[in-house]
């Protein structure tokens, strides 16, 4: 039996369009359209479960048939589901991502209010999860009171805590407690987010990389920062370095990071 994680955060709807000749702003664009699973809590979990964790889901979606439909193909993947709230009167989260044609993000759209119901009340009624778990992880779906709430019991039981900010709107909930993550897994945007620093030249990978040194400089213990489809940088306390891509094109960076992070 693998490591027992927890993960706290979104289980999300997936609904990809990308463009089959160039992106024409202001009328409907000929394109291959796809809907799956997503959420990046959710992800994490499927993709640390085939990898043979044990693997815990504290997620939230509404009373329908799309939350219903979620929770079964998360079920299938051997996540543990009994701790996915199904909420009357709302809808499960859905994530909207126009891609370019390159397959890289052009915009996106999410509503995870549902989210709002993984409270600090239900993290604390769940608390022998937090400590029982090998490993804790969330993303930035949660409310910034739940995850003082996550962050609380993980240091309580003195259990290592990893982050993934989803998103660089979402990023600054995660800054008071870059001290207490083992790990981050942010994409550039989402670092420089992060760090409050504004990076003029995303083409300069030492100016990315600098954004791995400086979270690791505010306390984080290990940083995965991760560049699309031109690979990742990481850094700790004693070392830092970059990783190249090990595939030849790019189809779709959606859940890449996820995938990461697991």
């Amino acid at each position: 039996m693998g490591e027992r994680v927890l993960i706290v955060g979104a289980t999300l709807i997936d609904v990809k369009g990308k463009p089959t000749a160039g992106l024409a702003p202001g009328t409907s664009n000929p394109s291959h359209i796809s809907v799956s699973r997503g959420g990046t809590a959710r992800n994490v979990a499927e993709n640390l479960s085939h990898l043979g964790a044990e693997v815990t889901l504290i997620s939230a979606v509404g009373q329908d048939l799309t939350g219903d439909r979620l929770i079964k193909q998360t079920a299938n993947a051997f996540v543990n589901v009994d701790y996915i709230q199904q909420i009357e009167g709302e809808n499960t989260g859905a994530y909207i991502a126009l891609l370019e044609t390159t397959g890289s993000l052009s915009v996106a759209l999410d509503d995870v209010s549902v989210m709002n119901h993984i409270s600090p009340d239900y993290l604390n009624r769940n608390r022998a999860l937090f400590r029982d778990a090998d490993m804790i992880m969330m993303d930035g779906s949660l409310s910034e009171e739940a995850m003082k709430t996550a962050v609380r019991l993980a240091t309580h039981y003195e259990k290592p805590l990893c982050a993934d900010p989803s998103s660089a709107r979402l990023a600054y909930k995660l800054r008071p407690y870059l001290p207490d993550l083992h790990l981050v897994v942010p994409n550039e945007v989402e670092a420089a987010e992060l760090c409050q620093f504004n990076v003029l030249d995303r083409d300069d990978p030492n100016k990315i990389l600098h954004l791995a040194r400086m979270l690791v400089q505010k306390g984080v213990k290990h940083v995965v920062l991760t560049l699309s489809d031109f690979g990742l940088d990481y850094a700790t306390t004693i070392e830092t370095g970059y990783i190249p891509p090990r595939y030849s094109e790019m189809v779709d960076s959606t859940g890449t990071g996820d995938a990461v992070t697991a």
